[in-house]
């Protein structure tokens, strides 16, 4: 055997060893990239250190991009911004877990008054009502009450911790629902099956009316949005318009003005159909 086939053999052992390694750190790196995004996976609140690595990553991946684009001044912009941006997104994310909870409400309703229904206390209806048919966050926050139940928490607390988490009056009815009948007594299961088929109906006239109403939304919207697209147009034709717009002082106050109609109309439009 030469020695040039020696090198060649050689070569192509390292290059198989530096493959298996890279595939290695490839996979390495899958698991800690999903290890960060599983408290948003899993539907719960990520803890204040996963929100601090959640952000740095965030940040030095908007630098990377930024800077790859557009060079450090932009990557630098884009890194900075991260913060605000993970704050908007997070307070996203809490609307959008409330927003679960409480669609799941008849749901955990009936999930605890079968359990009720099947010879539990109050605590272990609310221990196992995880288990039935709700999924993602509704089942997080739940599987979080059975633990704290666990803990030896007063089932007062961790009623209230539920409550105050989905922020509706629909939870409201439900804590107040099972308070009042560990005082009084009475015919707890029925009442919450009661309340889960009155929750049920209450979600579908709600639905009946985004339906009804969601071409006027969306035609109020289309028309909101008409003079951002009619400037976009414009200068897409005739680069410089809109700066030359703003060149005189009448234009740029008649500009600025619109700018600030379109942004309340904008947020009136949102507010109105929220």
């Amino acid at each position: 055997m030469t020695r040039a086939a020696l090198l060649a053999f050689a070569a192509a052992a390292l290059g198989v060893l530096a493959a298996w390694e890279a595939v290695g750190e490839v996979g390495g790196a899958a698991r800690r990239i999903e290890a960060l995004v599983a408290p948003l996976r899993a539907g719960r609140e990520p803890s204040v250190p996963e929100w601090r690595r959640l952000v740095t990553v965030g940040a030095l991946a908007a630098l990377a991009a930024g800077w790859l684009l557009a060079g450090p001044v932009l990557g630098a912009g884009l890194a900075a911004a991260a913060p605000l941006t993970a704050r908007q997104a997070r307070r996203a994310l809490a609307a959008r877990r409330r927003e679960r909870l409480v669609a799941a409400a008849p749901t955990v309703a009936r999930c605890v008054a079968d359990a009720l229904g099947g010879g539990h206390s109050i605590r272990g209806a609310l221990e196992v009502a995880h288990r039935g048919g709700v999924t993602g966050t509704p089942r997080a926050e739940l599987r979080a009450a059975a633990r704290a139940l666990a803990m030896g928490d007063a089932t007062e607390d961790v009623l209230e911790r539920l409550r105050a988490a989905a922020a509706d009056p629909a939870y409201d009815a439900l804590v107040a629902a099972i308070l009042l009948q560990r005082e009084a007594g009475g015919d707890l299961a029925g009442l919450l099956r009661r309340l889960a088929a009155t929750l049920e109906e209450r979600a579908r006239v709600e639905a009946d009316a985004r339906s009804l109403t969601a071409q006027a939304r969306f035609t109020a919207l289309l028309v909101a949005g008409l003079p951002a697209l009619g400037a976009t147009l414009a200068e897409l034709a005739r680069p410089g318009f809109v700066a030359s717009l703003a060149g005189t002082p009448l234009t740029a106050a008649m500009l600025a003005a619109s700018i600030i109609l379109q942004l309340l109309a904008w947020a009136a439009i949102r507010r109105i159909a929220r």
